[in-house]
C-alpha cells in the first residue's frame, strides 16, 4: 500500500445532516401542517425548528470549510463579484416593475396606502451605511495584523445589522396594525416585496459575518473570505440607498 493511501482519510461533518433535517422541518413538514392538515401552530413550530437549523448548519459547515488561517483568496472574490451582479439584476427587475407601475398609475399612492415615515428610514439608512464603515475598519485592522481589532469591529457591524433588521421588523409590524399589508394595493405589494427582499439580503450578510466570527474566535481568519463578505455587505448597503430613495422619498 502506498504512503498516500496509508495516510488518506475522509473528512466528516455533522452540519450537512443538520441542514437536511432543517429543510425537512422548514419545507415539507411546515407546508403539510399549514395547507394539508390546516394546523398553523404546528407549521410555525416546524419553521421555528427548521430555519435555525438551516442557518446553524450553513454557518457551521462554511466555518469548517473556509475557517483556515491564511491569505489565500482563490476564486472567492471574483465569484462574489458575479454573485453580486446576479443579485443586482434581480433588484433591477423589482425597481423597473415599480417604476412602470408608478408612472402609468393615474394617481399615486393608490387608495388604501398609508403615509410612510420620513425620519425613521433616515435613521435606518444612517445605521446601515455606518456599518459599511465599521466593516471596512475591521478589514484594516486585519491587514495590520490586529485580529482582536478585526473581531471587535466585526461584532459592531453585526450589531448594527441586527439593529437595522429590528427596525425593519418594527416598521412592518406598525404598518400591519394600520391595515397596510402585502395585499392592500399594488404599492403595498411592491413595498413589502422590495424591502423584504432587501431584508433577506441583510440576514444573509449577517450569516456570512457569523461564519467569519466563529473561526476568528479560534484564531482562524481567511482574508479572502473576509474580503468577499465585506464586498457583499457593501452591495447590500448600496442597494438600500436605492430602496429608501424610491419607496420612501419619491
Amino acid at each position: 500500500m502506498s504512503e498516500h493511501a496509508t495516510h488518506e482519510h475522509w473528512d466528516t461533518s455533522v452540519w450537512p445532516l443538520v441542514i437536511s433535517v432543517g429543510i425537512l422541518f422548514a419545507l415539507p413538514l411546515a407546508f403539510s401542517f399549514k395547507f394539508v392538515y390546516h394546523s398553523p401552530i404546528f407549521a410555525v413550530l416546524c419553521l421555528g425548528l427548521g430555519v435555525p437549523m438551516i442557518v446553524a448548519g450553513i454557518t457551521g459547515w462554511t466555518s469548517e470549510a473556509i475557517g483556515e488561517k491564511g491569505d489565500f483568496v482563490g476564486l472567492s472574490t471574483p465569484a462574489m463579484g458575479w454573485f453580486i451582479l446576479a443579485e443586482a439584476m434581480i433588484f433591477i427587475s423589482f425597481f423597473c416593475t415599480y417604476w412602470y407601475l408608478r408612472l402609468v398609475a393615474p394617481a399615486w399612492p393608490p387608495e388604501g396606502s398609508v403615509e410612510l415615515p420620513v425620519l425613521y428610514p433616515a435613521i435606518m439608512t444612517a445605521v446601515l451605511v455606518s456599518s459599511s464603515f465599521t466593516i471596512h475598519i475591521g478589514e484594516e485592522k486585519l491587514e495590520s495584523g490586529d485580529s482582536g481589532g478585526f473581531i471587535k469591529w466585526l461584532l459592531i457591524t453585526m450589531v448594527m445589522g441586527l439593529i437595522f433588521l429590528g427596525m425593519s421588523i418594527y416598521e412592518w409590524n406598525h404598518l400591519f396594525h394600520e391595515g397596510f399589508v402585502y395585499s392592500t394595493n399594488i404599492f403595498s405589494t411592491a413595498f413589502f416585496s422590495i424591502t423584504g427582499f432587501h431584508g433577506a439580503h441583510v440576514f444573509i450578510g449577517l450569516g456570512i459575518f457569523l461564519t467569519m466570527l466563529l473561526p476568528a474566535l479560534k484564531g482562524k481568519i481567511n482574508k479572502g473570505f473576509v474580503k468577499s463578505g465585506s464586498l457583499y455587505w457593501h452591495f447590500v448597503d448600496i442597494i438600500w440607498l436605492f430602496v429608501v430613495s424610491q419607496l420612501y422619498y419619491w
